[in-house]
């Protein structure tokens, strides 16, 4: 379980970078249309991240990282 004080850290593998966004996504063959998965991203992997999702067809939104958000779907 993650601890909810913990600053959310990029999704980018072997990154230890503070997470600024949100890729907001889904796999149509397995998610309904309203589902929406997170990665994290920090502002280095962003682009690299999203362009992962977009070639696949699942990002679904982009987003700026609130420290309030609770929308966050890790596995």
């Amino acid at each position: 379980m993650t601890d909810p004080h913990e600053t959310p850290r990029c999704s980018a593998k072997g990154c230890t970078q503070d997470a600024g966004w949100q890729l907001l996504w889904n796999n149509p063959r397995i998610h309904t249309a309203e589902r929406r998965k997170s990665w994290l991203a920090c502002e280095e992997h962003r682009t690299s991240l999203s362009d992962f999702l977009g070639a696949r067809g699942f990002l679904r939104e982009v987003e700026p990282m609130e420290a309030s958000d609770q929308r966050l779907d890790a596995d």
